[in-house]
């Protein structure tokens, strides 16, 4: 589970009931970015195992990725 995706969907709610006070669309909007930070590494980090293979059995995994995966193993 995701860090204060319950704190969104709460802030969420009562937006849609009584509004939010500015304190809380501030709030809102800083948890909202983190969320998208944090999703678009999981992605990131999905993207960093990926190998593609065409229907013959060969890898056509793309150049720029391989390198990228390349540079995190020499990070580790």
């Amino acid at each position: 589970m995701i860090a204060g995706l319950d704190r969104i969907n709460e802030l969420a709610k009562i937006q849609k009931t009584t509004g939010l006070t500015e304190a809380q669309k501030l709030e809102q909007k800083e948890l909202r970015e983190d969320y998208l930070r944090q999703i678009r590494g999981q992605v990131l980090d999905s993207f960093q195992g990926l190998t593609v293979v065409d229907p013959l059995g060969n890898d056509v995994t793309p150049e720029k990725l391989k390198e990228e995966q390349a540079r995190n193993r020499e990070n580790q």
